[in-house]
């Protein structure tokens, strides 16, 4: 029996997607367990790259069994798209993915409400996709379900009523033309057609799959410096990408998990509004979004970057309970002299104990750095960690050090033979 989480470490984008990949092959189910359709999971095999943002990326092992748990809230229209490509390209969908029968949906006025809120003063940097007021509804009770699909009465009467209000919000509070609501209770039965044989009983099946000696892998989207509640709040998501948020996104009991592996970039990054303290506005900066491609799987939104950050990854590693870690984009840092990584805060010249995650205090700290050699050499072609220059070897030595992680797998470029286990 295995039963592993794998987890964000920063603030998202570290690459869960192509780990992910790399580690289904030993895995009989992969889960994902919060998020919606805002996560964008890159993987390229070969000359082919696929984006994924609601299956879980264990669905390019023609093997593995694919699962959407119920902590993830559903666009219809995104899952179908994602459906279809990868139909196109001859891999197989039905029979290796589940759905949650008590997963949410995403209805067409959350992502209405998500663009206006975002077009306001008070912006927090979302993705657009209605993530956000579908998280709120569930919470709310007034949320719609994958299991009302399955019921025409019930589902009418849900939609007509969270219509309705809805409606009221956006002609007095908006002054925005309301919503068809029969247009859209019938793009719903018209989904429901679709979707009914992917529909499952997820608790139910995991956990009997687990007492079958089945393994399986849970993935988080996001990153655990954007959860609700250990995250830098408001600047955050809607769920719990932490490790946590895979016992109540799955309905697997935390007696039942055996590790959590964490993943990080080999330098910070950020997406959206909210404090960063090693964020680089220079050249530096720059040189990383560029190299590293920083721009968003989803959103196409150019990332925010800057050094590692071993203070907050400790932290990460510290509310996770991670036990091994990966690290991702270890070759981006190939042209660089000189390497900085962050090793604790100060503020008024005072060292700080612990990771702040209130914006305010945040905002204000000054980041400590310690500065490394660079290695100058191209080390994407590296295919283990012996034929790793010296420099990159003390690298991350020392960042494991200092963030209190080991590291075990290493990834040295976006293809999945650019990836290795540590010796």
């Amino acid at each position: 029996m295995s039963v592993s989480v794998l987890v964000g470490s920063q603030w998202g984008d570290e690459g869960k997607g192509k780990i992910v990949d790399i580690l289904s092959e030993n895995y009989d189910i992969v889960t994902r367990y919060q998020g919606g359709a805002n996560a964008g999971h890159t993987v390229e095999i070969g000359d082919k790259k696929y984006i994924l943002h609601l299956i879980p990326s264990g669905i390019l092992r023609e093997n593995v069994i694919c699962v959407i748990g119920n902590g993830v809230v559903i666009d219809p229209t995104a899952l179908l798209d994602e459906i279809a490509l990868l139909e196109k390209n001859n891999i197989k969908v039905d029979g290796r993915l589940f759905i949650s029968h008590n997963a949410h949906l995403i209805m067409p006025y959350h992502k209405l409400l998500d663009s206006i809120s975002e077009s306001g003063e008070n912006k927090i940097g979302t993705t657009g996709r209605g993530i956000g007021p579908c998280y709120i509804d569930k919470y709310a009770r007034k949320g719609i379900k994958i299991v009302d699909l399955l019921n025409r009465k019930v589902l009418e009467e849900k939609i007509r009523e969270n219509i309705k209000e809805k409606n009221i919000l956006l002609k007095k509070i908006y002054d925005h033309e309301e919503l068809d609501v029969e247009e859209i209770i019938r793009q719903y039965l018209e989904f429901d057609k679709t979707i009914d044989k992917y529909i499952k009983d997820v608790p139910f099946y995991l956990n009997n799959a687990i007492d079958e000696g089945k393994s399986i892998l849970l993935e988080g989207a996001q990153g655990a410096l954007l959860d609700v509640d250990h995250g830098t709040y408001p600047y955050v998501t809607s769920s719990s990408p932490t490790s946590g948020g895979a016992c109540t996104g799955t309905g697997i009991p935390p007696t039942r998990i055996d590790s959590v592996i964490g993943i990080v970039k080999a330098y910070t990054t950020r997406v959206g509004l909210g404090p960063f303290p090693t964020e680089l506005t220079d050249e530096e900066g720059e040189k990383l979004r560029k190299v590293g491609a920083e721009y968003g799987a989803t959103t196409g939104r150019p990332r925010r970057c800057g050094w590692f950050d071993a203070f907050l990854v400790r932290y990460s590693a510290m509310i996770n309970g991670i036990n091994t870690c990966a690290v991702t984009k270890l070759d981006v840092l190939g042209s660089f002299d000189k390497i900085k990584v962050c090793i604790g805060y100060e503020k008024n010249g005072k060292k700080i104990k612990s990771f702040p995650t209130d914006v305010e205090r945040l905002s204000t700290v000054t980041p400590v750095y310690e500065t490394l050699p660079g290695w100058n050499k191209d080390i994407s072609n590296c295919l283990s960690y012996s034929e790793l220059p010296t420099e990159t070897k003390d690298y991350l030595s020392f960042i494991s050090k200092q963030a209190g992680i080991t590291f075990n797998i290493i990834s040295v470029g976006p293809k999945r033979k650019q990836t290795f286990y540590a010796d």
